[in-house]
């Protein structure tokens, strides 16, 4: 199974250089996939670590997570270029990466490799943070919004359509 503990990742991996990934990943899109591949590039186990509902909810408010943890760590270490997915349930990556430490930290283009808020944790051990994956223009918000609004153009269609009947 490639969902772990931290402690039970960590001597499957000794040896090997580390990439860590990290995101909430409510609603799997492309913009995520692309991002996961492009950090399994970068070296030989790509280790995500998923935000816990917990913290999903503390970023992202009421409402948030869509699903749950557990079915979301499924659909992520169900990608092929993922190795490993750990849950943490911090609002940041921090104590995994203090755990953890990766040889690289993958982020977002959302993000510049001066504004990684890790960065001086990753470096502080030797390790380096990376940006990854296509421009930002995929965001889970936006596709929920999208959804909304699909949703209620539907429903004003349906009450159209029947008071034309």
């Amino acid at each position: 199974m490639k969902i772990k503990k931290l402690h039970e990742l960590l001597p499957l991996i000794e040896g090997k250089k580390i990439v860590l990934a990290n995101g909430c990943f409510d609603l799997l899109h492309v913009g995520h996939v692309r991002y996961l591949v492009a950090a399994k590039a970068l070296g030989d186990i790509l280790v995500v670590a998923i935000n816990s509902d917990a913290s999903v909810r503390q970023l992202k408010g009421a409402g948030r997570p869509i699903m749950n943890q557990d079915e979301r760590a499924e659909i992520i270490a169900a990608l092929a270029c993922v190795d490993f997915v750990v849950i943490f349930d911090e609002p940041n990556v921090i104590n995994v990466i203090q755990e953890l430490k990766p040889a690289i930290q993958a982020k977002g283009t959302d993000y510049t490799e001066t504004s990684v808020p890790e960065r001086e944790i990753v470096q502080s051990f030797g390790g380096c943070v990376r940006i990854v994956g296509d421009p930002k223009n995929h965001a889970t918000t936006d596709f929920i919004r999208m959804i909304a609004e699909h949703r209620a153009i539907s429903k004003k269609d349906e009450t159209t359509t029947d008071s034309h009947r």
